[in-house]
């Protein structure tokens, strides 16, 4: 009977104890999600797309003639609505989940409209839903960096064929490659926010788009100088602000990583500014408006591949090199390879972005106040690895991007014609004004 006793009282023991345990393994499971990394990418989501509407909109707007204004804005309005679309039908999918047999190069089709997506499905410690979203605001911002290179005179049917087909063969893939498991991310390639992911191949892109295009009417005698620098300037300051989450995002928590992220985002972007605003003076006699916020995109751009993995150090040395090389790659693309480039995508966003690749295997060293490197890696592998992907994607984003200009050239046209481009984007496109 004793025996009886002791067994029952065993086993309701055991089950006062499962009965206070379930509900908390069920608190627990609903905790998973870190509130305050979820918070913070929400708010760095709104940063970049910040960044492309209106920041990157009104920082070229102000760069072109008074009567382009509208289409400019058109463009990245209408690039950030296709993209955004594009992200859900299949290009998130593509970039960010397995290909079976072909992971290392492309994604598969599971995640196509998000159609099995659980609200409470994690990557990491915050929602998918959020993670989506803070990852879509890249794809919108990359195809519309390209919109410099062919203001004033391309047909706004070309633009947005050419986007829709260079979001799924050109950023699908790199995205992939580099962030989504693909055979770069294994090989441990250094590239925290977009070096190569977004800048490299916007900027490539925009250099063989520029080339194939031809150059404005009157390049480059007759060309009429920025219409409102200050507009301009407006713009550059929405990017820098936006560009805190661009970079400090790229942590995916609200950490110590994404604080050194945002404090060298912030240091790179005033040497670049104020070395090429140096460079300007003592060449010119002057120092230009445009010119400073030139040299802070520059060192912006350069600052995104290593803002994770670098130190204070490392961002006063990107800034004055990305504020000097940047600076002589606009006067070598336009007066010795005679492309016009129009608003120096290529020169300012590509050469950056390679030159910050190349520089966070050097700058990433604990010596040198960086994070370190991976597990096995040295200076001299993570070189080695960083110009193999730069080499790939530059090759990659130029191929493609030629084969894209040709479809779509056969398909609508690419120049909206002389008559157009004299009379203005504005009317000739869109049947509107910007300025009465």
């Amino acid at each position: 009977m004793s025996r009886e006793i002791t067994r029952h009282g065993i086993i309701s023991f055991c089950i006062i104890v499962i009965g206070l345990t379930v509900p908390s393994i069920a608190v627990a499971a609903e905790t998973q999600i870190n509130q305050a990394n979820t918070a913070w990418i929400l708010i760095a989501s709104a940063l970049v797309l910040f960044m492309t509407l209106p920041g990157l909109a009104l920082f070229y707007g102000g760069l072109v003639r008074a009567n382009n204004i509208l289409s400019v804005l058109m463009h990245c309005f209408a690039i950030s609505c296709l993209m955004s679309v594009m992200w859900l039908v299949c290009v998130y999918s593509l970039a960010f989940t397995s290909g079976g047999a072909f992971n290392s190069y492309i994604g598969g089709f599971e995640k196509a409209f998000l159609l099995n997506l659980a609200p409470s499905t994690l990557v990491g410690d915050i929602p998918e839903t959020i993670f989506f979203v803070f990852q879509m605001t890249f794809a919108i911002i990359t195809p519309a960096l390209i919109v410099g290179a062919f203001v004033e005179r391309i047909k706004f049917s070309a633009v947005l064929i050419f986007s829709a087909i260079w979001i799924v063969l050109v950023y699908a893939p790199v995205c992939h490659w580099v962030w989504g498991g693909g055979w770069l991310y294994e090989k441990n390639i250094m590239d925290f926010a977009g070096g190569l992911v977004v800048h490299a191949t916007a900027g490539v892109s925009a250099l063989v788009i520029a080339a194939m295009l031809g150059p404005r009417l009157g390049y480059p005698r007759d060309l009429s100088p920025p219409h409102r620098p200050g507009l301009t300037m407006i713009g550059a300051s929405m990017l820098w602000v936006g560009w805190f989450g661009f970079n400090g995002g790229s942590a995916l928590s609200a950490n110590g990583v994404a604080g050194m992220a945002v404090l060298v985002t912030h240091i790179s972007a005033a040497t670049a500014s104020l070395t090429w605003m140096a460079i300007e003076w003592m060449k010119f006699g002057k120092p230009s408006l445009v010119g400073i916020v030139t040299g802070m995109v520059a060192g912006l751009a350069a600052i995104t591949p290593g803002s994770g993995f670098v130190g204070p150090i490392g961002g006063v040395v990107y800034g004055l090199l990305a504020g000097g090389v940047c600076y002589y790659c606009v006067n070598f693309i336009k007066n010795i390879l005679k492309i016009d480039d129009s608003l120096d995508v290529f020169a300012v966003h590509g050469v950056g972005g390679i030159l910050g690749v190349i520089l966070v295997s050097i700058f990433a060293s604990t010596s040198l106040g960086g994070m370190g490197y991976a597990d096995g890696m040295t200076m001299g592998r993570q070189l080695s690895v960083q110009v193999i992907g730069t080499v790939t994607i530059i090759a990659w984003s130029g191929i493609l991007t030629f084969l894209i200009i040709k479809f779509t050239s056969a398909l609508v046209g690419l120049r909206a014609g002389n008559e157009a481009e004299m009379e203005g984007l504005d009317l000739a496109e869109h049947g509107e004004r910007g300025y009465n």
